[in-house]
């Protein structure tokens, strides 16, 4: 395995707090696989790419050794979480339970690794629990605490009722933990509550307290909202690629860069560098076409990102052989521009020139004037003009 300072470096980006870091830093100087665990009520059909920054997470610590727990709550999701609400959440049939868990077990693996996941269901030991067995789980936490919680507190000051059993939720994912012998628990800074519960449970059980690590809630496409199917705000990661494409073109520019940050394993360095060409345009197709490529792979990646910005085929294009590798140089000699110093004033206004690699029509990055070109074949844009150019 890797030093325990590089995983740690690794782990932390994109996490909104590590709970406690130094215990996570020893474990991982134990140099053993750690048991990681994230929980997912099936309740919905589809996963979208709010879950996915979860399950990013997850697949680094896959990337480092580490053995994920992917835990379908088929009991939790019959209680209903009641993060976030400000009434009871109405609880899910068996039978839709049943089959939006399938569909999870299908789509996760677009994410992880088969090999380092373990796909559970927490009716393996809930629903072994007799009624003595939950009674002894309810002695070990007070109503006091419960109630420090936001979403019960607020309910309760206002007289909002709060059923019994919502209670068992924060106790029943606790428990998983006991029952998992969880190392890392991973959730939404939404679920922190919860994952501290863990911590206190397993304690009480005789294990050793799991740390935790919760990520950001990703905003939806309209940049205001959580993610959410019911909000209309989201992108399916079994939409197609088109659809998933288009989604992403059409969301505020504002909103680029966050997803960079949780939707992609680009570095921090890399994403500030992107952001500081103030290019929004191109890094918003870049991305769009990262995250389609993850689901969808790179044909048809690129074949949307090409069909999206209306690239000519080859054939059509008005072609030229150019004898100057330089950027600049070579515009001017496929008459683009008249000179070098206007070809110059087209490279250094944002968005006014790109470049895709033919075949394939991957963009890449332009970067300067005197920007050397490799061998090979180019489509080259310039303003609304396109033209095919052989190095």
């Amino acid at each position: 395995m890797k030093p325990v300072e590089e995983q740690l470096s690794y782990l932390k980006k994109g996490l909104a707090e590590l709970i406690p870091e130094e215990e996570l830093r020893e474990r991982l100087a134990l140099g053993r696989p750690l048991r990681v665990k994230a929980g997912f009520d099936p309740t919905a059909p589809d996963l979208h790419l709010g879950h996915t920054v979860l399950i990013r997470k997850m697949k680094h610590f896959q990337d480092l050794g580490h053995q994920v727990i992917f835990l379908i709550g088929d009991i939790t999701g019959l209680i209903g979480d009641p993060t976030g609400r400000n009434a009871t959440r109405p609880p899910l049939t068996r039978e839709q339970i049943e089959k939006n868990a399938e569909t999870y077990k299908q789509q996760v693996f677009k994410i992880l690794d088969p090999a380092r996941t373990e796909i559970r269901f927490n009716s393996e030991w809930l629903l072994k629990m007799d009624f003595i067995d939950i009674v002894k789980l309810c002695s070990r936490y007070t109503v006091a605490r419960l109630l420090e919680r936001d979403d019960f507190s607020k309910r309760y000051k206002s007289g909002t009722a709060i059923s019994v059993h919502e209670f068992l939720y924060p106790l029943s994912q606790a428990f998983d933990s006991v029952a998992l012998e969880c190392d890392v628990e991973l959730g939404g800074t939404d679920q922190k509550f919860n994952l501290l519960v863990g911590r206190e449970i397993m304690r009480d059980y005789g294990k050793t307290p799991q740390i935790i690590g919760t990520v950001p809630i990703l905003e939806g496409l309209d940049g205001v909202e959580k993610m959410s199917k019911s909000k209309d705000n989201y992108v399916g990661i079994t939409e197609t690629p088109a659809d998933m494409f288009r989604k992403l073109m059409n969301m505020g520019d504002d909103l680029i860069w966050r997803y960079y940050e949780l939707l992609t394993d680009v570095s921090l360095e890399e994403i500030e560098t992107k952001r500081a060409e103030n290019d929004a345009p191109r890094h918003k197709k870049e991305l769009a076409r990262r995250i389609v490529e993850d689901f969808h792979g790179t044909a048809e990646a690129d074949r949307v990102a090409n069909a999206w910005g209306g690239i000519p085929d080859w054939e059509s294009l008005e072609r030229f052989t150019v004898t100057d590798a330089r950027l600049n140089r070579a515009l001017q000699q496929a008459k683009f521009a008249p000179s070098v110093t206007e070809a110059d004033k087209f490279i250094k206004t944002a968005g006014t020139v790109s470049v895709f690699v033919h075949p394939g029509q991957t963009e890449i990055a332009v970067t300067g004037p005197a920007q050397r070109l490799e061998p090979g074949a180019y489509t080259i844009r310039v303003g609304k003009k396109y033209k095919g150019v052989t190095v």
